[in-house]
């Protein structure tokens, strides 16, 4: 049985030193991709962890609303004139405040996320709330997220120890006085790149601990649950043809896709994370081209001679194309293996949902693909110049 020589191979592996050092080059290259789009897939899904937890079909803001961690409130009115739309089954108003939890430990305070609702019609579809949701209803009591930053202190801790009479201290931005809540239960949410931690009270209990910034009329998000069956598309439509021009309207999906734009083009981590890894590809184009050029310029003669020999271009421009393929390939492999470990590494680190997907994978290992590929189509305007009569 015979077997073609597989001239792509043994040329790139003929200097074992030069190929280990190429494939460790876009290697760390797909390990730059998978750190970007990694952590811009965190940007993306911890913004929208409330979103995504919400319990209703269309959401009611402020014509003003930019993301869910700035301050646009509006009047519950407009949310109340929702129920006289056909197919509107229920509303409930939500609301939504930064404010400062002191450390029970070093007594330092830190911004936390506040999130506020009436605990007989929750909002949040969330299992350890929904649990929990008798204890939101008695007066100045709490539940705490347990993947919450450190800086918050060993509250969730504290609570699994068996520490069930726990009380902390809440500040509003502007004061310092305190409030006192006790911790009544957790739950998991997880911070984003714009909170470092959140809790939940009954909207009671939010207005008690922000008496002078928020006027219990003025609400953040309004969740409205349609009747089973009801087109949410046509009320949507009937509701922004309806309401005033202070308030907007979205559906679930609407909702998660405006704040995760927001992100993408409105903030700089957004822009600086599309940035780099748009760069990141450039920069692998560039390295794997300066390799492919260097192995052709070192095979020249070789080359030149199997022209000679009667092979055409497409015969060695497949060479060089194949050589394009086993360097992704490789390099792939072992940058794949380091994410791994490096996304577990900062998930634990950062405590943002910062997992491998297999869009993810697909996606680096075919950009890697065309990185090469491209790379080798610049390079073989090298190879096409060889010409016997230069050497023989």
């Amino acid at each position: 049985m015979n077997f073609k020589i597989p001239l792509a191979w043994l040329q790139l592996v003929q200097q074992k030193v030069r190929f280990l050092v190429a494939v460790a080059g876009i290697a760390f290259i797909v390990l730059l991709m998978f750190i970007q789009l990694g952590f811009q897939d965190a940007l993306y899904s911890s913004a929208t962890a409330v979103h995504q937890s919400l319990k209703g079909d269309l959401f009611v803001v402020s014509s003003q609303y930019k993301s869910l961690t700035s301050n646009q409130s509006f009047s519950r009115t407009r949310l109340y004139q929702a129920l006289g739309f056909d197919g509107v089954e229920s509303v409930s108003p939500m609301y939504v405040q930064f404010a400062k939890l002191k450390n029970p430990v070093n007594s330092e305070k830190y911004s936390i996320y506040v999130i506020g609702f009436d605990p007989g019609r929750s909002v949040l579809n969330i299992p350890e709330v929904e649990e929990n949701l008798d204890k939101l209803k008695i007066t100045d009591m709490m539940l705490f997220d347990r993947d919450s930053r450190s800086e918050f202190g060993p509250i969730a801790e504290r609570f699994d120890q068996g520490q069930t009479e726990q009380t902390v201290e809440i500040f509003p931005f502007n004061s310092l006085v305190g409030y006192r809540v006790r911790v009544a239960g957790l739950f998991s949410l997880g911070p984003s790149f714009g909170v470092d931690g959140n809790l939940i009270v009954s909207d009671s209990t939010f207005l008690r601990i922000n008496p002078n910034t928020r006027p219990a009329e003025m609400i953040d998000v309004g969740v409205i649950t349609l009747k089973p069956g009801t087109d949410a598309n046509k009320v949507l439509k009937d509701l922004q043809a309806s309401l005033p021009n202070d308030v907007q309207v979205f559906t679930y999906q609407g909702f998660i896709d405006f704040e995760k734009q927001y992100w993408a083009v409105r903030t700089p981590i957004g822009f600086i994370l599309s940035l780099m890894l748009t760069m990141a590809s450039v920069v692998g184009v560039v390295i794997v081209y300066q390799i492919l050029y260097s192995n052709i310029a070192t095979q020249f003669v070789a080359y030149a001679t199997l022209k000679a020999m009667g092979y055409a271009n497409r015969y060695l421009l497949n060479v060089v194309f194949q050589q394009a393929l086993i360097l992704a390939v490789l390099s792939y492999i072992p940058g794949f293996i380091f994410s791994v470990l490096l996304y577990d590494f900062a998930m634990k680190a950062t405590k943002l949902p910062i997992v491998m997907t297999f869009n993810n994978a697909a996606l680096v290992f075919v950009s890697a693909t065309l990185m090469c590929l491209t790379s080798g189509s610049l390079a073989i305007n090298k190879l096409r110049s060889a010409d016997p009569a230069d050497i023989f």
